[in-house]
């Protein structure tokens, strides 16, 4: 219909990372050659799912206890958390009992669409949980909560300027592979975004910048360190309004960072305590894109609860 098809070097590099193309191509070969990942590819979504809800069926028939119980042993997806309960519970209870006024708390749904965080964020897909049903895993709460402030900034209106924020904590789940120790497939993250219009001279990301480094700063331990990154000249007034609102937290600028700068728009921070990096945030354009409104302005945020949890200094 007009759409030129792809060739499989082209579908290999945009589907797996670089260095795994030539298993790909082997698996390929194996199962009929490249086009039948075209062909796979162009199925109309139900018809997929079907296909692979069927190709499950036959895998899980061949399966007995024994080989779920080895699969258990060996999957670094299914294994339980390193951080006893009482300590996640306790550090989530404390993260939201303090967010700041006006933030409403979202129980998020623990998949999301197909494409989230490789479509809308920048995340690559690999990194993602897909499922069979046209989801994937949840890998970041501030990706979901985007999806809820979208949707609430679409009712009110294109031009509207009231603000929405949202806070949710989630367990997610990453698929690249950790090697620091104390790193898991699975943690905990509390998320806040709030998602608003552009009022012009940087306002919204001046006033949100404060209010999401002001709540990172009261709920982490002493001694705490925000590190701010302006990637764009402009935003080093963002960087001058939190030196002026925190003047009694530790503040370094960063600007080598390049952890998130095609994640983040123009301005990110990360927070730290006793050497530990446990929070990340900044300004996406995600609710932009979702809206296809450039007015549109998202702040956002995460905190490690696992991090937080299993840090030496206690909480009080």
């Amino acid at each position: 219909m007009g759409v030129e098809r792809k060739s499989l070097a082209v579908v290999c590099s945009r589907v797996v990372p670089m260095g795994m193309t030539s298993a790909l191509a082997r698996v390929l070969r194996r199962v009929g050659g490249g086009p039948i990942l075209d062909r796979l590819a162009e199925l109309p979504g139900a018809d997929l799912t079907t296909l692979l809800l069927g190709l499950m069926r036959l895998r899980t028939a061949r399966l007995s206890p024994a080989d779920v119980f080895r699969r258990y042993g060996s999957d670094r997806f299914v294994t339980p958390a390193d951080v006893p309960y009482e300590r996640l519970r306790a550090t989530e209870d404390r993260l939201m009992s303090l967010l700041p006024t006006g933030f409403r708390p979202v129980t998020l749904a623990p998949v999301a669409p197909l494409g989230l965080h490789s479509v809308v964020g920048s995340v690559h897909q690999d990194k993602v949980l897909s499922t069979v049903r046209g989801n994937e895993v949840a890998a970041d709460p501030t990706n979901g909560l985007a999806l809820v402030a979208a949707t609430e900034r679409r009712r009110l209106g294109p031009r509207s300027t009231d603000e929405v924020r949202l806070a949710a904590a989630q367990r997610v789940v990453r698929a690249q592979a950790f090697t620091a120790p104390g790193l898991s497939a699975h943690f905990g993250l509390l998320g806040l975004v709030t998602a608003g219009r552009d009022t012009g001279d940087l306002g919204f990301e001046r006033r949100h910048a404060v209010e999401h480094l002001r709540y990172i700063a009261t709920v982490l331990p002493d001694p705490v360190e925000l590190r701010l990154t302006a990637w764009e000249p402009r935003c080093s007034v963002v960087v001058d309004a939190v030196r002026e609102a925190l003047p009694d937290v530790a503040i370094v600028e960063d600007p080598a960072r390049e952890a998130g700068r095609e994640y983040y728009t123009g301005f990110a921070f990360s927070a730290w305590t006793n050497g530990i990096g446990v929070a990340d945030g900044g300004f996406t354009d995600w609710t932009q894109r979702l809206l296809g409104n450039r007015k549109e302005r998202l702040c956002t945020s995460g905190i490690g609860i696992d991090r937080l949890a299993a840090s030496a200094t206690p909480m009080t």
